[in-house]
């Protein structure tokens, strides 16, 4: 209501101004009328708009009012005008909001438990290995831990030995349970297929040799076991996986008992193996990787290459043979 009042008396100031003029009075006197009326006319429509005005245009003081009676006053007639054209339809008819096109969010928390993963994965543990190396917190170094729990073991486990160099004894600790666990349920199956041999005979003592080389290997293909007891868990599976196959045992056991004469270094041993595992009838597409292998080991490179053309294309388009084949092909 203040605000109506003011604009009025504004608008009678203002033609009050020009009426000055337009009287038969001295230069003098017509001048100054008008300059005064003029000056009333800005100060109440400065005062009028600043009324209206949002809280956050009011302020700072007073170069808010300051700049409304500037553009008034030193502008005659269209300053007026101008300030009213520009305040009135931004108050009386404010331009509706357009819908956000996005949101702005923080950067999430590394997940509990990691993502679903392909069979075809196009990408490996690098990010959580990233995390152990660079991440500041602790507790951030501790989810990544937790997040391998779901993950193969075969890629949960070269994580797990980075988290056992961690300065944070919390991380060292965690690291070193997790990997504990793993090895100690390996350590307990071969503990139960032990107890179980003294007792099986036949095709059945051949199905426990064969599982307790296949235990033997997983310590030494995940890495569990080093040095000396590397060699030792190595000697044990051979011993038994040559058992099994002695006692009649299925196909499978072939190329495993290649698998573990190619980490002995008996390479000749191993591709007997896996020639005997391609008469039993191993898909040679299971086997051409290791005899690749095998020529790498010999330093056969000229080889390499025959043995991978074998494979077919869609094969040597995919993870870890496209990497091979931009290589050697």
């Amino acid at each position: 209501m203040i605000s109506k009042w003011l604009f009025s008396g504004a608008v009678v100031f203002e033609l009050g101004s020009w009426a000055a003029l337009l009287d038969r009075m001295s230069i003098e006197a017509a001048t100054l009328l008008f300059v005064s009326a003029h000056g009333m006319s800005s100060i109440l429509l400065t005062a009028g708009v600043w009324l209206l005005l949002p809280r956050r245009y009011k302020y700072p003081l007073p170069w808010s009012p300051l700049f409304i009676f500037s553009l008034s006053f030193f502008v005659p007639v269209l300053g007026a005008i101008g300030v009213a054209a520009a305040v009135f339809p931004a108050l009386y008819m404010p331009r509706s909001q357009k819908e956000k096109a996005w949101d702005s969010m923080g950067v999430p928390d590394l997940p509990f438990r990691p993502q679903e993963r392909n069979r075809e994965l196009m990408f490996h543990d690098g990010g959580l290995q990233d995390v152990l190396r660079h991440a500041p917190n602790a507790q951030k170094r501790v989810t990544a831990l937790f997040a391998t729990r779901r993950m193969p073991n075969k890629d949960s486990i070269p994580i797990l030995k980075l988290a056992l160099r961690d300065p944070a004894d919390d991380v060292r600790l965690l690291a070193y349970s997790m990997l504990d666990k793993q090895e100690g349920d390996i350590n307990h199956r071969i503990q139960i297929s032990l107890q179980q041999l003294d007792e099986a005979s036949g095709t059945h003592k051949a199905a426990v040799h064969a599982t307790l080389a296949r235990w033997y290997w997983e310590l030494a293909y995940l890495g569990l076991a080093q040095g000396s007891v590397l060699e030792h868990v190595l000697r044990q599976a051979r011993e038994h996986v040559e058992s099994a196959l002695e006692l009649g045992a299925g196909d499978g056991v072939h190329l495993l008992a290649g698998r573990i004469a190619m980490e002995l270094g008996d390479l000749d041993l191993a591709e007997q193996h896996l020639m005997e595992a391609q008469v039993a009838g191993i898909d040679v597409e299971k086997l051409l990787p290791f005899r690749a292998e095998i020529e790498f080991s010999r330093g056969e490179y000229g080889a390499i290459a025959e043995q991978l053309r074998q494979l077919p294309e869609e094969m040597l388009q995919r993870p870890p043979f496209a990497a091979l084949a931009r290589y050697w092909l």
